[in-house]
């Protein structure tokens, strides 16, 4: 018997532990290479990203990097003019990192800034996955504009932009949600409630993506 519970209790800790911060940081940033790597193929653009760095297909993050990239086709089909030409439009120059940096972080602070969401009995100010799909649009909007004006080490800094903005905002909320893997119930739910609900969140995204446009340039510099 008390070799039954402890095998019991070792699987309870392999197969439902809850992933580490660490580990949602490092798989944010994985998901982040796939989205920038799959915008720059489609402008037509070549970026070199660690084979470390990929998520793997036909795993469970394959299964969330196509996911996020299905999503990001559907937000920026509602709106393609908002996430092209990221750079222009936050006036900045791609050719300095800091500003970059700066640029990227401020936007997705204002972005996910208004707004609630509820995880069971908990209340986070601001996340919904359409919102996070906002996200990973701008880091594969500014990747293009990186590239297309020939900075592409600056890639590097938005994705590790994306991770430090996870780690610091995000974590708490994908625990509760069991992880990067719930965002596939965006994809494989047929209730049309469930897609009216997430065109819905989509929408709100990327009108507060255009919110924080309009914050960052009238920011103080």
């Amino acid at each position: 018997m008390d070799m039954l519970r402890r095998s019991s209790v070792f699987a309870a800790e392999v197969f439902d532990r809850s992933p580490t911060d660490k580990e949602l940081v490092s798989q944010a940033k994985a998901l982040c290479r796939d989205y920038i790597h799959s915008r720059l193929n489609r402008a037509g653009m070549g970026w070199s990203k660690p084979e470390s760095g990929r998520a793997a297909p036909g795993g469970g993050l394959g299964d969330v990097s196509s996911a996020l990239l299905w999503l990001g086709d559907e937000l920026e089909y509602l709106r393609p003019n908002v996430y092209r030409n990221v750079a222009r439009q936050l006036n900045i120059t791609v050719a300095s990192e800091s500003i970059v940096s700066d640029a990227f972080l401020a936007v997705a602070a204002d972005i996910f800034s208004t707004g609630t969401s509820t995880s069971g009995s908990h209340r986070h100010v601001g996340v919904t996955w359409g919102k996070v799909v906002s996200l990973y649009a701008v880091a594969g909007a500014l990747a293009v504009d990186c590239v297309r004006h020939g900075h592409p080490a600056i890639v590097h800094t938005i994705v590790d932009c994306m991770g430090e903005f996870v780690r610091k905002s995000l974590t708490t909320w994908l625990k509760r949600r069991g992880g990067w893997v719930d965002v596939t119930k965006c994809v494989v739910n047929t209730d049309p409630s469930f897609r009216s609900h997430w065109l819905v969140s989509a929408v709100c995204a990327f009108g507060h993506y255009l919110k924080a446009t309009v914050l960052y340039l009238l920011r103080d510099t």
